[in-house]
Order: C-alpha cells, then sequence, then structure tokens
C-alpha cells in the first residue's frame, strides 16, 4: 500500500511539475509579446520570456532519474562541482561571476548614475526627498505584513525591496539577506517591475481626478542652475556619508555615484559606453539570466505565492504613497503643485517620471512636470539605496 501511495505522489508531483511548466512556456511567450508590442519593458522581458521558455523546454533526463539542463544551475555550492559546471553549462559563468554575487547589479547601477541629473534634486531638495520618503511606502510595510505571512526578516526585507521598484536593490537585498529564495524573490521583482509602465497610469487616474491631473504649475521663482562642480562635489560627499553609515551597501552607492561622477567630469567617451554597452548589455544580460532561473522546479517553492501576493502589494502601496505624498505637497503650496509628480518617487528610473509626464500631457499639453519628477526619481533611487543599507545592516541582527 505504501508503494502505490509513494507511485501516486511522485505521479501527482510529475502533473504539477508538467503543469508549471507548459504554464511558465505561455508566460515566457506572453512577456515577448508584451515587449514587442512596448507594453513592457523590451530589453528585459523578451530575453527573459525566451529564457523561461528555452529552460522549461529543454529539460534533460538524467541517468539517475533526476531532471537538470545545460544552461546553469543556481544551487551549487561546492566549488569543485561548480568548477565542472562552468565548464559545462554555458550560462554558469556568467551567472556565478556577475549575478550570484551582485556585480551585474553594480553594472546597471552605473549606468543608471550616468543617466541622473542631480541638478534637478538640488533644486528642490525638500519636496524630492519628502516625496521619495512616501513612495517608499510599500517598502516599509511589506516587511511586518511578509513577516506575519510566515516569512523570515531576511525574506521579509528582501521582497519588502520591490516596493522601492529598482531591480538592482532587490538583488543586492536578496543576495545578502535571503540567499535561499534570492531567484524567486528577483524573478518576482522584475517581473513586476516590467508593470509599472503599464499599471501606474491607471494608478494615478484612480487616485488623482482629471481637474487636479491637468495643473500647470507656476514658477515662483527661476530655476537656479548648478555647475558641473557643484554636482560632482554633491556625489562625493553623499557617497562618501552613505559609504560611511552603511558600509555593507557600499557597493551600490559606489557604483550609483561614479556613474553621477563620469557624467559630471566630462568624461564624454566613458560616459557615452557606460551609459550604452555596459549599461543596456548588462540589463539585456539580467533579462537572459532572469529567464533561464525561471525553472519550474525552482519556482515550485510554496514560498512563491506568497512572494507574487507581497512583491505586488508592495509596488502598490508605494505608488499610492507616493500620490499621498503629491497631494500633501498640494495642500502645502495650495494648489500650486501636480499630485502626479508623486508616482514619479517610486525610483524605476526613468520611467516613472516618463510615466508622470506622460500622464500630464494628455490631460493639460501646456503642463510639463519633467523637472519635478526627475528631481522626486532620482531622491527616489537614493532613498532606495538606504534603506537597502539600513536593511542588510539592521536585519541580521534582529
Amino acid at each position: 500500500m505504501t508503494l502505490f501511495q509513494g507511485f501516486g505522489t511522485m505521479m501527482a508531483g510529475g502533473w504539477v511539475l508538467a503543469v508549471a511548466r507548459i504554464s511558465l512556456v505561455l508566460l515566457g511567450m506572453l512577456l515577448v509579446y508584451l515587449g514587442w508590442k512596448g507594453v513592457l519593458e523590451p530589453m528585459v522581458m523578451i530575453p527573459m520570456g525566451i529564457g523561461m521558455v528555452a529552460i522549461n523546454c529543454g529539460t534533460l533526463f538524467m541517468p539517475g532519474g533526476g531532471l537538470s539542463n545545460l544552461f546553469l544551475d543556481p544551487m551549487l555550492s561546492d566549488t569543485d562541482e561548480l568548477m565542472n559546471m562552468m565548464q559545462i553549462d554555458f550560462l554558469q559563468p556568467v551567472y556565478t561571476l556577475t549575478f550570484s554575487n551582485g556585480l551585474i547589479a553594480c553594472f546597471v547601477f552605473m549606468g543608471i548614475g550616468t543617466l541622473l541629473d542631480v541638478g534637478f534634486l538640488l533644486q528642490k531638495p525638500y519636496v524630492s526627498i519628502f516625496l521619495a520618503l512616501c513612495a517608499e511606502l510599500g517598502t516599509f510595510l511589506v516587511l511586518p505584513i511578509a513577516h506575519a505571512f510566515g516569512l523570515s526578516l531576511g525574506e521579509s526585507a528582501s521582497i519588502a525591496m520591490v516596493g522601492g521598484a529598482d531591480g538592482p536593490m532587490v538583488l543586492f537585498t536578496s543576495l545578502a539577506l535571503a540567499k535561499n529564495l534570492f531567484v524567486p524573490i528577483t524573478v518576482v521583482a522584475y517581473l513586476y517591475l516590467g508593470l509599472t509602465y503599464g499599471g501606474y497610469p491607471y494608478l494615478v487616474k484612480l487616485l488623482v481626478p482629471k481637474k487636479l491631473r491637468a495643473i500647470k504649475m507656476v514658477q515662483t521663482r527661476a530655476p537656479k542652475n548648478y555647475s558641473s562642480k557643484v554636482k560632482l562635489a554633491f556625489a562625493v560627499l553623499l557617497c562618501a556619508v552613505l559609504s560611511f553609515l552603511f558600509p555593507v551597501a557600499s557597493p551600490l552607492f559606489f557604483s550609483l555615484f561614479l556613474g553621477v561622477a563620469v557624467r559630471e567630469s566630462g568624461m564624454k567617451h566613458i560616459q557615452d559606453f557606460v551609459s550604452g554597452p555596459l549599461l543596456y548589455g548588462s540589463t539585456f544580460m539580467l533579462g537572459v539570466l532572469l529567464g533561464v532561473l525561471c525553472d519550474a522546479k525552482l519556482l515550485l517553492d510554496p514560498k512563491v505565492l506568497k512572494l507574487l501576493v507581497l512583491g505586488i502589494a508592495a509596488l502598490l502601496l508605494s505608488g499610492i504613497g507616493g500620490i499621498m505624498g503629491g497631494y500633501i505637497m498640494y495642500f502645502i503650496k495650495k494648489g500650486n503643485f501636480n499630485p502626479v509628480i508623486g508616482i514619479a518617487a517610486v525610483s524605476c528610473v526613468p520611467t516613472t517620471a516618463k510615466v508622470a509626464q506622460k500622464i500630464v500631457t494628455k490631460d493639460n499639453p501646456d503642463s510639463f512636470i519633467m523637472g519635478d519628477a526627475l528631481g522626486a526619481n532620482i531622491s527616489g533611487v537614493i532613498t532606495s539605496a538606504i534603506i537597502t543599507g539600513i536593511y542588510i545592516t539592521i536585519v541580521p541582527y534582529l
């Protein structure tokens, strides 16, 4: 009787795995289509979608009865076995040497740094920082919620970082605090981050009436232009302070502000390389690796369903928090502030800033909020990096 029960359990598990693989293949095809249509970020979603299709179709049945593939094995820890696999699995060296140690996240962050003009932040620092803090609502609230769901504090902090809408932050945090779940957490994060461009406009239209979305802000004073010297000094000093306060997250701060320094120091050829081939190449390879990590065998962890719910909750709460911050500034400035700017404080650079301007332009073509939106956006990136540092520093001691 026990033998038959064991066989039935194995068959049931096999069917579950088969259904999961078919579902992921279909999801991968959908991601490719949505990336091609421009609904989601094509540079991440197209390679990720094809990777999901290939990894779940290209499964090998090994002599011992196990399943394997010729892509990579993220669970390897034995150095001898890892060296053997690096000579067999074609993506294993890329994964081991760039993904699992956070290097690819730092490359992406460096590229983002070259795109940031901190002058927008320096124009209205207090408003930008306030909005950025409001837009971290999901990052703060989901941690206790996830812990109540049964996740450890490290796992809770990692999935809560999805609320910061910054993929490298999630990758870096989960590598430090939830190594056992960093694959599904990172996959969930990037799946949802692709939805910010398509989903946040509906959230804004739901929470902000057309009359307020069409507000054209009146400049009470001429914007101040900051020299490259001031911006460079700001980047260096902020890098020093944040690295001193949160040394465990210093690779992220270093990468971000090095990108800013390259931009402001006038190294045109280096800036073109970092903001072009390095950023786009790293982002593309990130999409490839995320795709091949979507092996049904790895994602059939019971905790994955919790991660899916908590990840979307984190992004939703952060979006709501940003809009709430926009409303608060609207009342403080007696109507001379467009609440839509609040959504830009969710630090998906520069996606949410573009989303904010696009929404406003539809309702009032004469309203230009891009400068304020970018200030909030850049502040959101820095705030997310600070929270990453706080979580990685404090959570292990709780």
